[in-house]
């Protein structure tokens, strides 16, 4: 998959997430109506919340997954070009990993404020 195509579905997704309901539009005939209109669009948004949350947890996993493991190989090809600086090597390696890991863990507590809120 191509960062074009990646690109183009979250944008597709932030599309409906933003534009999917359409009836906040429509005029009203009566006040009951009315505040059915407003219940179901306060009820859409609530959900399209939660899924945004879900889908920007998942990308965040997906994120921090994909640097740990670069992290990972780089330090182990350098470890076997250079065996001697294995001692150098390693705690760089922890420490780049732990502070991935920090930012991660960050950004979902953030979104599960968000989705509690």
């Amino acid at each position: 998959m191509t960062t074009r195509v990646i690109l183009s579905a979250l944008l597709a997704v932030a599309f409906l997430m933003f534009f999917g309901s359409s009836n906040a539009l429509a005029e009203p005939r009566s006040a009951a109506e009315h505040e059915q209109i407003v219940n179901e669009t306060k009820a859409s948004g609530i959900a399209w919340g939660y899924a945004g949350a879900g889908i920007g947890a998942g990308l965040v996993l997906i994120g921090a997954s994909l640097g740990i493991g670069r992290i990972g190989g780089s330090a182990v090809e350098a470890i076997a070009r250079q065996p001697e600086a294995s001692n150098k090597i390693q705690p760089a390696m922890l420490l780049a990993a732990a502070l991935i890991e920090g930012a991660a863990f960050f950004a979902l507590v953030i979104m599960l404020l968000i989705s509690f809120k």
